[in-house]
């Protein structure tokens, strides 16, 4: 690349609708792993560089334990990022983890199956294995909180990651609470570990959307109180992303 990227967001398509953000071009990337979920886009906002991916596709049609992690992750490091920033997402299973907050989260617990989950896997010289005990960049965590400290922003939770796309059942989230689990979402693994074997910088900034099964005053979860709640939160996100860089 010619130009320096700052970061690249993963998340959803309305992520570009940054104030001041100016679109350059979307670049196709093609990857030895299959084709990741769209072109990538880049932008500017002043002298600084973002790409953005949307995970689940431009027309929001991939589910989540149908996309091509491996593809993704790879795409964004063969044109040289170096900084990752995930939007995702999730339900929230302890009190602080309220309908529309943003979350940074710092752990993770990891539910989901037959994901390909790694590049270590084929034609290897030796097993390889990487560090996870910490599985986000401490650095860029540490840089969403300041950025994002005044949108009132929560420092810390424990994501469950389940392989969707159907929502949990009540006993479930009740299993994952037991287990240490604030928030609920189905799509940082692998996400999150192939960012570490490639070496890349992740971060993620939670969108709480609705209470987990169980937890709210509804008895069943709508996809019409998701919308409203994403639909508040993601104006948020927008406010950080920009306040990451400016």
């Amino acid at each position: 690349m010619s130009e320096y990227i700052d970061f690249a967001v993963i998340g959803g398509t309305g992520l570009t609708a940054i104030e001041g953000l100016e679109i350059i071009h979307k670049e196709v990337v093609h990857t030895p792993y299959g084709e990741p979920s769209g072109q990538i886009t880049h932008g500017r906002i002043g002298q600084h560089r973002i790409a953005f991916l949307a995970r689940h596709g431009y027309t929001h049609t991939i589910p989540p334990h149908q996309i091509n992690y491996r593809a993704n992750m790879w795409a964004l490091k063969s044109i040289g990022v170096e900084k990752v920033v995930a939007i995702a997402a999730v339900g929230g299973i302890t009190a602080p983890m309220r309908p529309q907050a943003l979350v940074i989260p710092h752990q993770l617990i990891d539910y989901t199956y037959g994901r390909k989950h790694t590049y270590f896997d084929e034609g290897l010289e030796k097993v390889t294995h990487i560090d996870f005990s910490n599985p986000y960049c401490e650095d860029l965590r540490q840089a969403l909180l300041v950025a994002g400290k005044h949108l009132g922003i929560l420092d810390g939770a424990t994501y469950g990651v389940t392989q969707g796309p159907r929502l949990e059942t009540a006993a479930e989230i009740q299993r994952m609470e037991r287990d240490g689990c604030d928030v609920v979402g189905m799509t940082a693994m692998p996400e999150a570990a192939l960012a570490r074997e490639l070496g890349l910088c992740y971060a993620s900034c939670n969108v709480v959307a609705n209470w987990a099964a169980g937890k709210g005053e509804q008895a069943v979860i709508t996809m019409d109180e998701i919308q409203a709640n994403l639909s508040q939160g993601m104006a948020q996100v927008r406010i950080l992303l920009r306040s990451l860089v400016c």
